[in-house]
């Protein structure tokens, strides 16, 4: 489908920063005037231009939709999403945030009988009242169809109200200098709040977004309790890790 093979597009261009259209071809196997359509396609969706040669990534505050996001990677978010349900206690109130990678954790807490979520999350909302026997409490606040979570005042003034076990945070990029980083303002706040409210912070990120850095920095990385992903990290994200007895989790440990 060509849907399938514009969000492959996409994803391989974000991943690389720039990408020659010659390199394009080579990877997809496609003529010259099929790569320049599709371009000009993704192009409109913002997060793409061209450049001499070929096309680079556009850096923006604006978050990339969900839909998207929740299409990247999606075997890699699969492993998470297995993985994170060892880290979840019957009785408890957990969080989920605002992050893509959370609702593929979802379908394995469904055997659950008395497990509290919260979230300010549309999509993982909808996906957790599949579940009769889970527990949900849904924040309200105003809706950003970007990100499909609410955000704003409201939002944050009802998380004061609550205390977590256990919170799965994502983020747009992770780095050992500027921690968990997000492009928007109002979602790292929100993030910077919940993190407060934890005993365990638990970082659910695939292997793309480690080494990476966005526009606000919200949690330092050391002060993670595990880290759940779906490749082994770096040695440098190693050594820290292992310095600051990080539980670390990803397939084929």
């Amino acid at each position: 489908m060509r849907l399938d093979r514009l969000n492959s597009m996409e994803e391989y261009i974000l991943d690389r920063g720039t990408v020659s259209l010659t390199e394009m071809k080579e990877h997809f196997n496609m003529s010259t005037n099929t790569i320049r359509r599709d371009i000009d396609e993704l192009i409109k969706r913002g997060h793409i231009k061209k450049v001499y040669g070929g096309v680079t990534a556009v850096t923006t505050d604006a978050p990339m939709p969900i839909s998207f996001r929740r299409s990247r990677n999606q075997d890699g978010k699969e492993e998470i999403g297995v993985l994170a349900r060892e880290f979840v206690n019957d009785g408890e109130m957990i969080f989920l945030d605002s992050g893509s990678t959370v609702l593929y954790m979802l379908p394995y807490l469904r055997d659950m009988t008395d497990l509290t979520i919260v979230t300010h999350n549309l999509s993982a909302m909808l996906e957790v009242a599949k579940y009769p026997n889970l527990k949900l409490i849904a924040l309200g606040g105003m809706y950003n169809a970007s990100t499909s979570s609410f955000i704003g005042i409201t939002t944050e003034e009802t998380l004061q109200r609550y205390n977590f076990g256990t919170v799965f945070i994502c983020a747009t990029g992770v780095s050992l200098e500027k921690g968990l980083t997000n492009t928007t303002y109002v979602e790292a706040e929100i993030k910077r709040k919940v993190v407060e409210k934890a005993d365990r912070v638990i970082l659910l990120a695939d292997h793309t977004k480690f080494g990476i850095s966005s526009t606000i920095s919200f949690f330092p990385f050391e002060k993670l309790y595990a880290i759940v992903t779906d490749r082994k990290p770096s040695e440098d994200f190693l050594k820290v890790i292992e310095e600051n007895n990080i539980i670390l989790s990803y397939q084929d440990q």
